[in-house]
């Protein structure tokens, strides 16, 4: 069979599952074993011989898999895991939030700002959106609506704030493509900080302006303080940024590997926690169960990922694509265009990891043969699956927010106020694509 014409009708095929609401890592994983099967038993200009195939592809398929979770950088995916929710159950990054509110909350505005800041320090030490917005959204929600803010303004500023855990370090989605594009995964992380910090800025003059144009949204709120309750807010902030200084100093400053720092940051958030008689028995061990079950989820599609993206190179799929994309005569920035199209599109559909796993294969060939830097491409495709979170009508995000509160709030409501949000989250795009040096400026710098 013709390699190429497997290559395409397997990815196709892929599409077809997940649109039919198959899992992503069963779509993959099943689509890539039988193709890679047929692959070896059906050679061009061949009969098909199913029993020589296997004893080809059985070696491919079992060393993709093993190699894979035997990838030393794999390591740091379930300790950061873990460290977001360590730091949650410690309320290590609640701290964060409550000390902003303490601060802002007599700003117009002011609880919904302290909100995305909030999310902004828990992604700095956590790096996951959707556990950024569960959690959140417990505390900043509720909250919001007794202070008599507007239900689009409450549940959207929580559930945009949650994405700024895909871009600011440490980063699961930049993990993941470090490791299957062979990226430096420090550099990666360095990379996301500026954008990340313009994305933050971003969603607070979104709030600012909202605020600023309907004063009803967002009344000023009156807290009750002591002499030195800000002053002790601000201090019982410390286990974060000690974390945060672990993480970000000991990597970008050489001092440790960012594996070494996963490791690190989990043993300190667990004594911190235990020490200051937050962290239970109970929630530790609730902690450890939800981190293998994670874990678990993302392994399974990378396991599939893995195996897919071995039988695209068989195929050639990928120099093909690049070849036909030259014969259009398309510009670069065209094609880069066309990408970001795509993205966007997967983006209101599927979960971002299976966006990330299952779109590897075919664009960082194309972007590398542009000669296009991968670490930039790398914070395109992360800010893109950012995106994608908060996108209807499958925005993870806004879905996690009306989860997690008690309300009758219809996730359209929520979707009318994230709409403000998604005009500057496509500004802050435009600007990261025509300026590649936001990205690269810091690994650039530091990194070399």
């Amino acid at each position: 069979m013709d390699p190429l014409t497997l290559g395409v009708g397997g990815f196709v095929t892929i599409l077809i599952l997940l649109m039919a609401r198959v899992p992503i890592a069963f779509a993959l994983g099943s689509v890539a074993v039988v193709c890679t099967l047929t692959f070896y038993s059906w050679p061009v200009g061949g009969e098909f011989d199913i029993v020589r195939g296997w004893k080809a592809a059985a070696p491919v398929l079992t060393s993709n898999t093993y190699d894979f979770v035997h990838s030393f950088e794999l390591i740091m995916l379930p300790l950061f895991i873990g460290l977001s929710h360590l730091a949650f159950h410690s309320r290590i990054t609640t701290d964060i939030y409550y000390a902003m509110r303490l601060f802002l909350a007599r700003i117009p505005g002011g609880l919904a700002i302290a909100s995305i800041m909030g999310c902004g320090g828990f992604s700095a030490i956590t790096g996951s959106s959707v556990a950024c917005a569960a959690a959140m959204g417990r505390i900043c929600t509720p909250e919001m609506l007794q202070a008599g803010y507007g239900r689009r303004l409450a549940t959207s500023s929580v559930a945009v704030g949650g994405t700024l855990g895909s871009l600011i370090p440490p980063s699961v989605p930049f993990i993941l493509y470090g490791i299957f594009t062979e990226q430096s995964i420090s550099k990666l992380f360095m990379a996301g900080i500026l954008p990340g910090l313009i994305s933050l800025l971003a969603f607070i003059i979104v709030v600012v302006v909202w605020v600023k144009a309907n004063p009803a949204e967002a009344p000023v709120v009156r807290l009750a303080l002591k002499p030195g309750d800000r002053r002790r807010a601000a201090f019982n902030t410390w286990p974060a940024i000690l974390l945060f200084g672990i993480i970000c100093i000991g990597i970008f400053g050489g001092f440790i590997t960012t594996t070494e720092a996963a490791a690190i940051s989990v043993v300190v958030a667990t004594i911190i926690g235990v020490a200051l008689k937050r962290l239970t028995y109970a929630s530790f061990i609730h902690s450890l169960r939800e981190t293998a079950y994670q874990t678990a989820m993302i392994f399974l599609i990378a396991f599939g990922a893995k195996i897919f993206v071995s039988f695209i190179s068989l195929t050639g799929v990928a120099p093909w694509l690049i070849a036909e994309l030259q014969g259009a005569n398309l510009s670069n920035w065209m094609i880069i265009g066309l990408i970001t199209i795509a993205f966007l599109i997967l983006g209101m559909f599927l979960d971002p990891i299976g966006i990330l796993l299952l779109t590897l294969p075919i664009t960082v060939p194309l972007v590398d043969e542009m000669g296009y830097n991968l670490i930039w491409f790398g914070v395109i495709v992360v800010k893109l699956l950012e995106i994608g979170l908060i996108t209807p009508p499958v925005g993870l995000n806004a879905f996690v927010v009306k989860s997690v509160i008690d309300r009758d709030i219809p996730v359209h409501t929520i979707f009318a106020g994230i709409s403000r949000f998604l005009i500057a989250e496509v500004i802050v795009l435009g600007l990261l694509l025509g300026f590649p040096i936001l990205s690269l400026l810091l690994p650039d710098t530091f990194l070399g």
